[in-house]
């Protein structure tokens, strides 16, 4: 059941709504948008007509479009989006405090938007929201990394993770985590049509949101890793669903150092691309 509803009173007639659709179900049936009940199945879900419709004319899933945001007027300037993709940094230092539990659901919530695959939003976020629960985490992950390394099972290609054992142990230094209070895992079914990159993408607006409210983000392959190849029992710990494959993990946290400026990378490899190889 779609609850697709017109207010006739509202509605323009435009037909945006009708041609937007990605699947091209809305007809404009004596001049109002329509969905034939043989129709419904096909729907994504995507909720296109709901924002395309300008005078809010439109419901669909019982969603009220009063309560959604306005785009005129709220976004980002161009320069000061690209300011926070140009200044964005990987942070390895944090402060020992934890982020506020309301904050991090709201960063969440939005990140949750992001584009997938067929909008099928299939991406589910495991998060450590206390650093106590995190420092359990972190003596599980390296007990785990010693006990195979003692019994020979660490994997060829991360050898080197057995370093990282004796500076925990002797130095207390968290090269897998970098002392941060908050980790977040992405995950998405296995057979997803698109698991990995709808769990990057969601991730990559996470962070570029974290950082808008003065938190610090590190994209954590170490953690992955550490999780999926040497301490599998962090998969059940952390409560990651079997048939699930684990797109990304990120530490997040207030920072412990202040960035002044971008920095100024090399430029940019563009190829133009005029005509096509062997195209006539």
């Amino acid at each position: 059941m779609l609850d697709f509803i017109i207010d006739q009173d509202k509605c323009i007639s435009c037909g945006g709504c009708a041609a937007d659709c990605p699947v091209q179900i809305i007809d404009m049936q004596g001049g109002y948008p329509l969905i034939h009940k043989s129709k419904e199945k096909q729907c994504i879900r995507c909720q296109h007509c709901l924002a395309i419709c300008p005078t809010g004319a439109l419901s669909i899933f019982g969603k009220d479009p009063q309560a959604s945001r306005s785009l005129a007027g709220n976004l980002p300037q161009p320069d000061q989006l690209a300011t926070l993709m140009r200044g964005r940094r990987s942070v390895r230092r944090y402060l020992n405090e934890n982020v506020d539990p309301q904050l991090i659901h709201d960063l969440l919530q939005t990140a949750w938007h992001a584009p997938s695959g067929h909008n099928a939003r299939q991406v589910s976020f495991f998060v450590i929201e206390d650093s106590e629960a995190m420092a359990q985490l972190r003596e599980a992950a390296y007990c785990g990394i010693k006990e195979a390394v003692e019994r020979g099972s660490l994997p060829a290609r991360l050898a080197f993770f057995r370093d990282f054992v004796p500076a925990w142990e002797k130095a207390g230094i968290d090269t897998l985590f970098r002392d941060a209070p908050h980790l977040l895992v992405a995950t998405a079914p296995k057979r997803g049509q698109a698991s990995e990159s709808d769990c990057l993408i969601a991730l990559t607006g996470f962070e570029l949101l974290a950082q808008c409210q003065g938190l610090g983000t590190l994209w954590n392959a170490l953690a992955k890793w550490t999780i999926e190849k040497i301490v599998p029992q962090l998969r059940i710990q952390l409560g990651i669903p079997a048939d699930h494959s684990i797109g990304h993990c990120m530490l997040f946290g207030r920072p412990a150092m202040e960035y002044s400026r971008t920095v100024q990378h090399d430029a940019v490899p563009i190829h133009r691309i005029k005509n096509l190889k062997g195209m006539k």
